[in-house]
């Protein structure tokens, strides 16, 4: 991907991904379905100033919905786990 914009498609505010946050400064992201991990490393480097210690990918795929004699599916999706060095913090909503 060109642009680092194109690759975060935004956070993932989830029970379990808050407690990652907390305990160990991991934070979820929902990623480009076609972002590599380095892509998704500078990313985040470069949007929010943090030093990233490693990625971790998984691809999801979407769920098979009906709306009466509809059949329709979801669109696939990618998750990413991205862990922070040492000493690095990352707050979504610290103004709230």
């Amino acid at each position: 991907m060109k642009n680092i914009y194109d690759v975060l498609i935004g956070p993932l505010l989830t029970e379990k991904g808050t407690l990652m946050k907390e305990r160990e400064n991991k934070v979820l992201f929902k990623v480009a379905n076609v972002a590599n991990k380095i892509e998704i490393k500078k990313a985040v480097e470069e949007i929010f100033k943090v030093k990233v210690d490693n990625v971790s990918t998984m691809n999801y795929q979407g769920k098979k919905k009906r709306m009466g004699k509809h059949a329709g599916k979801r669109s696939d999706w990618k998750k990413a786990i991205v862990t922070l060095k040492k000493g690095e913090k990352l707050d979504f909503i610290e103004g709230v």
